[in-house]
């Protein structure tokens, strides 16, 4: 089974984890099992940025961002070429290293 790499994030997750995944797992469902509590406030429907992740490695084994994604993509803060909708971007089978970036746009942010 691959496994994602969290990097240590201030807030969702201040040691960083290690996770294992079943192939075809979003990275988001993968950091939520985890217990990394990953924005999501379009509750995973590409309709918004708040789950906007850095894949470090391992970008090229995740599936096509569509141009949905694309386009939601473009309004990311501290958009990289190697961004993605962790709601979107599946997981095949080799290993990812995922940063969380320290802002998202979320006008309303629940649990502050």
């Amino acid at each position: 089974m691959p496994k994602i790499i969290f990097l240590p994030h201030e807030e969702v997750c201040p040691d960083g984890a290690l996770i294992e995944v079943e192939s075809g797992t979003t990275i988001c469902d993968a950091a939520l099992a985890g217990d990394i509590e990953i924005e999501h406030a379009c509750e995973k429907s590409c309709a918004c940025t708040t789950c906007h992740v850095i894949v470090r490695e391992g970008f090229d084994s995740l599936n096509e961002p569509t141009e949905d994604e694309e386009d939601m993509l473009d309004k990311a803060w501290g958009l990289e070429p190697e961004s993605r909708l962790s709601c979107q971007a599946v997981v095949d089978d080799e290993d990812l290293v995922v940063e969380i970036p320290k802002y998202t746009i979320n006008h309303a942010k629940e649990h502050h």
